[in-house]
């Protein structure tokens, strides 16, 4: 359903539900927050989300399991209780997320490509968030996110209408990052780009984007100048130059 794998200082981080069109169940959240949770400790360097289906990212939630949301009102929190902790742990990871959007995206899945920092959206991509359509809202973090990255107007078309955005206009509204014929191949060079940089400087500055007012980053900054790493490359780089 979800699993991950590290591949070079890469994690893969792949939805593999092909029966459900990778429709994330209550486990599978539960899985994903598992899942995330180890990446956040290993020598993962960058870690890419992708669909192991082709044409399909994620429908979003198991939209069987909603008939039992109606007749169980405590399974309605674990449900908003797992999504969360599945979403929230991948937007925790202290190392640069890259989502390869090549297929449909609905749902709490959009939400799930929020939580990543930076989104790249195929030929096939198409976006929707959809719960107004069934008589539902969306999580208030989610909003959040999806306010914060293509603006309200933009949040409120998508929210209120529920209406289908394609890969071209994701990328123009910043809803995607960069739009590309196959996200997946340029997910890898990307990711092979951040894994070749020095992994506490990546991972310090995803802290300063995430929060660049925690007073912590000033310290940061100048214990840099003291590391190995940097004396390492600055002698290299030095020496090129001669």
């Amino acid at each position: 359903m979800i699993g991950w794998q590290l591949h070079d200082h890469i994690a893969i981080l792949t939805l593999d539900r092909g029966g459900a069109r990778n429709a994330i169940p209550i486990a599978g959240w539960e899985a994903l927050a598992e899942a995330a949770g180890a990446i956040a400790v290993s020598d993962a360097r960058a870690v890419i989300l992708r669909s192991a289906m082709p044409g399909v990212f994620s429908a979003g939630a198991d939209l069987a399991e909603f008939r039992d949301l109606v007749a169980q009102p405590t399974l309605r929190v674990r449900f908003r209780e797992a999504m969360a902790a599945g979403i929230e742990a991948v937007a925790a990871l202290p190392m640069p997320v890259v989502c390869a959007v090549d297929g449909g995206c609905f749902g709490a899945a959009v939400a799930l490509t929020l939580a990543c920092d930076i989104v790249l959206a195929g030929d096939e991509a198409v976006f929707a968030t959809t719960p107004a359509k069934l008589g539902l809202t969306y999580p208030a973090g989610d909003v959040a996110r999806l306010k914060a990255r293509v603006g309200e107007g933009q949040a409120g078309l998508m929210l209120f209408t529920g209406a289908r955005v394609e890969a071209d206009e994701a990328a123009r509204i910043g809803l995607a990052h960069r739009r590309i014929a196959h996200a997946q191949p340029a997910a890898h060079e990307l990711a092979n780009a951040i894994a070749a940089n020095v992994p506490d400087a990546v991972r310090a500055l995803k802290s300063v984007l995430r929060d660049p007012a925690d007073a912590s980053h000033a310290q940061t900054f100048d214990d840099a100048f003291g590391s190995a790493a940097f004396t390492a490359r600055l002698d290299a780089f030095l020496e090129g130059k001669r």
